[in-house]
């Protein structure tokens, strides 16, 4: 186990160092001047003597490789420049807004897992049956609603119309059931699909047949074999989306006025805030590769064929 989190780490450090080499290129291939946009985002009038002061303070008149060696040292000390809208330390900014994103992931993680593992479950082995036609339903509607609509919705009937949660905001867990629920809709529907579909395939298995012809329960062959091989798609999903949201769920957070990660990137993307754009897309790529590492260590813990697998390519 200790070999392999050492091969992945060893994998995963020429993948963020590529997510950073792109993103140099993508700042400095923009048409967007980061001194120009640090004097905009100050109300100063730019002038060549002010522009020329501020790309030297900046580093923007050093060779790209200069500048990008330098990126990747303050990278590594989490220094990743001063907002130009707020003067403050990016890193600052980002850990004081972090943790609004991880309460808003957990708790739609939560509710999706919570729904979407006894109704795929029940939908796949009562096939066709009342709960299997619900699930499929809300599948659909979950996978084809779009999160702002739904997100107004929400807002009109549970807070406009019948006064039970509040409308924006953060504050006391009334303020997370409403962007909770608009975040886990999407995700019910697609774990309720992955989960019954590889149930429906575990079921055809040969240790299943094996398991009722030995004589064991079929409460112990369904929850012990059956659900936990079955698991395993819904959480390689998790782990996408675990990624997905902690990043920031831009559109819900933007709709519920949730002051997390994502509305301060589309706050920044608006005032051309380069640090705190460059800060997202690192971090973004950082917690991608992250959760698929705990994912594959969940399924290896889950499913040790997996481990066996990997020693063999190997």
């Amino acid at each position: 186990m200790g070999t392999y989190i050492l091969k992945r780490i060893v994998t995963i450090i020429p993948i963020f160092l590529l997510a950073t080499l792109i993103t140099f290129g993508m700042i400095h291939l923009s048409p967007v001047d980061p001194a120009e946009a640090y004097l905009a985002a100050a109300h100063i009038q730019p002038t060549d003597e002010i522009l020329a002061q501020k790309r030297q303070e900046f580093g923007l008149d050093q060779p790209l490789l200069t500048q990008y060696v330098n990126s990747i040292i303050k990278i590594s000390q989490l220094n990743f420049g001063v907002s130009y809208v707020s003067n403050k330390p990016v890193w600052e900014e980002v850990t004081s807004r972090l943790p609004a994103t991880i309460q808003l992931t957990i708790g739609s993680i939560m509710i999706a897992i919570l729904v979407s593992v006894p109704l795929g479950f029940l939908a796949a082995i009562k096939k066709n049956s009342g709960i299997d036609h619900f699930s499929r339903f809300l599948s659909f509607f979950g996978a084809s609603i779009p999160s702002f609509w739904l997100g107004y919705l929400m807002i009109f009937f549970f807070s406009v119309k019948l006064d039970l949660f509040p409308v924006e905001g953060i504050g006391t867990w009334k303020h997370l059931v409403l962007p909770s629920i608009t975040l886990a809709l999407p995700l019910i529907a697609l774990y309720t699909r992955l989960l019954r579909a590889s149930v429906l395939e575990n079921l055809q298995e040969s240790y299943v047949l094996f398991a009722r012809t030995r004589g064991m329960d079929e409460k112990i062959i369904m929850g012990k074999h059956v659900l936990r091989m079955s698991i395993s798609p819904m959480i390689t999903g998790i782990g996408m989306n675990v990624g997905k949201l902690m990043t920031g769920a831009i559109i819900v957070e933007a709709v519920f006025s949730w002051p997390g990660f994502g509305r301060y990137f589309i706050e920044a993307t608006f005032n051309r805030d380069v640090p705190v754009i460059q800060c997202y897309i690192l971090l973004a790529a950082g917690l991608f590769l992250f959760s698929n590492l705990i994912v594959d260590l969940i399924q290896m813990y889950i499913d040790p064929r997996i481990s066996k697998k990997g020693r063999q390519v190997q």
